[in-house]
């Protein structure tokens, strides 16, 4: 450690949680993604598992923690979250509602070795767990990894926050050394043997990727962490298909423990709450002008004081990020089971997933939309039946996902109140929920248009039919069918009359559906008293002549 990070403030502990919203994409021969995408990853032999939560488990694993963060949320945020019991469901004579998503663990990876720069030396840090969640009706997965680390410099743990959790290297300087991300990665067992590693530093792979089949490549160490799912654009036959959704850069919290954290200087924590990765400590990384307001648009200072049981503790939210700064010798704030720390990775962590599920989700009904319409062909019918039906399925699945899902507020509790409001405001959630409702309102009231206009043309058909119909239905019926006396001709000749006589009437009907707009124009026309007799007489020879 240099003499600089000797002299800097020492992160007592560190957790870091990171999220990765993904798109489930249809399988091979498929229209849409599987409905139950967890029943496939169950019946997969490999290292996801279901987890069994606290709430459906042995009751001597449920503690005061997991009741504290039940109680937080609102009635609707409690069903989404956590189902229903068994009395309710009782009471109903019905089985009990589930709770609006599944998560999967994986208990191979124990720790990630990592380096953030090449002359720094490699940080080891602890792997809390490895989680996927799944949801009901939605086509959306999220990866959930959090670590934990201790006896940090502070500069180790900003460069930490800012280049853990890229997808892909976003370049190369002119070393050759991935930009913006970490130098070296790997994820290791509880003996410390190597189970992945990035490859970051192998440029021409990314390269000819993106070159190949226009999209990136994701880094090996994560796409070993999703396995046996695999990225859209992949040649692979995976067992599930996911598709980047989202910026490469995963969004973030994390829990930061100090011996004082007012020694940090202003520019530390718009490092922190930015995440723009370890600079000097009194300079800036933006702009005068654009940080004036930082504590007003990023700052939850409710507990940024000198008293209470966890004080000096600061929330910094950016959308992308959710920080939480304290100090380590507060019991209060280090707490698993009561205090911040609890409520960090309980309360405050379903906060921030269901703000990103719900801007994931409105990303994959826009990217199902421009789906369905690049692959629309007006001149293949076909093609025009398969994108009704996308579109039918966007708007219901849509109307599922505002009424299951789309939550303006998820508790009544100040502080998860503000927490929320403070995701929603930076990630414009309710900006993109209108604009998305908007597109699909567009796009279903284009298909309730145009089955009007193709009912209304088929009464046209039939009208025009009828009236021209009529004229030999009333000529028949005057000369009372009897215009040829052939009832005690042979059989064989009534047969072949029946059949001409078939024949003409089903060519003559066809003729005048064919004709049907032009005969409709006519009758218009007709019944216009206001246009003479030669416009009329015009009209009618325009039937047949173009």
């Amino acid at each position: 450690m240099s003499e600089t990070q000797r002299a800097s403030p020492v992160v007592r502990r560190l957790h870091q949680v990171l999220l990765w919203p993904l798109r489930l994409m249809p399988l091979p021969g498929e229209d849409a993604a599987p409905r139950r995408p967890w029943e496939l990853l169950a019946k997969q032999p490999g290292p996801w598992a279901p987890v069994v939560d606290e709430y459906t488990g042995d009751s001597a694993s449920f503690h005061e923690r997991h009741y504290q963060e039940f109680v937080t949320f609102l009635p609707f945020v409690q069903r989404f979250l956590y189902g229903e019991g068994q009395a309710a469901a009782q009471a109903r004579g019905d089985a009990p509602a589930e709770a609006g998503m599944k998560v999967f663990r994986r208990h191979d990876v124990a720790m990630l070795r990592a380096r953030t720069r090449p002359e720094a030396e490699p940080l080891t840090l602890k792997v809390i767990h490895i989680d996927l969640y799944f949801f009901f009706d939605v086509d959306v997965v999220l990866l959930n990894v959090e670590l934990a680390g201790d006896e940090l410099a502070l500069a180790e743990a900003q460069d930490l926050l800012y280049r853990l959790g890229r997808a892909y290297p976003s370049g190369w300087d002119a070393a050759g050394q991935p930009l913006h991300t970490l130098v070296e990665a790997a994820w290791l067992d509880d003996q410390g043997r190597v189970l992945a590693s990035s490859d970051s530093g192998e440029r021409e792979r990314f390269i000819a990727h993106v070159h190949e089949q226009r999209a990136p490549r994701i880094a090996a160490h994560w796409d070993f962490l999703l396995r046996p799912l695999v990225p859209d654009a992949s040649t692979e036959a995976g067992l599930l298909r996911y598709r980047q959704i989202d910026y490469y850069r995963m969004p973030m919290m994390a829990w930061l423990a100090l011996d004082d954290p007012r020694a940090l200087s202003r520019a530390d924590f718009v490092r922190l709450g930015l995440v723009t990765g370890a600079g000097a400590t009194e300079q800036l990384p933006f702009g005068d002008a654009m940080l004036a307001d930082f504590e007003q648009r990023y700052c939850y200072d409710r507990f940024w004081q000198s008293g209470g049981a966890a004080p000096d503790t600061r929330y910094i939210g950016c959308g992308h990020a959710l920080i939480v700064i304290g100090r380590s010798d507060a019991e209060f704030f280090c707490c698993r089971d009561r205090g911040v720390l609890a409520q960090f990775r309980h309360q405050h962590f379903l906060i921030f997933l269901i703000a990103h599920f719900q801007k994931a989700t409105l990303l994959m009904f826009s990217d199902r939309l421009v789906e369905a319409l690049r692959r629309l062909n007006v001149q293949d019918a076909d093609s025009v039946r398969r994108f009704k039906r996308a579109i039918r399925a966007a708007f219901e699945g849509f109307l599922r996902f505002t009424h299951r899902y789309w939550f303006h507020a998820l508790a009544e509790q100040a502080q998860a109140r503000a927490l929320f409001a403070l995701c929603q405001r930076h990630l414009e959630t309710e900006t993109l929920y209108a604009e998305v409702k908007s597109r699909i309102s567009d796009m279903a009231s284009y298909l309730e248009a145009d089955n009007l206009r193709r009912q209304a043309n088929t009464v046209v058909r039939l009208t025009v039919v009828t009236i021209f119909g009529l004229v030999g239905t009333i000529t028949t019926g005057f000369l009372g069918m009897n215009l040829l006396a052939e009832a005690e001709a042979p059989l064989s000749r009534r047969f072949w009359i029946f059949m001409l006589t078939l024949l003409v009437t089903v060519a003559l009907t066809v003729y005048t559906m064919a004709k049907s707009k032009r005969l409709s124009d006519f009758l218009d026309v007709l019944s216009d008293e206001r246009v003479s007799a030669w416009n009329k007489l015009r009209a009618f020879f325009a039937v047949w002549i173009a």
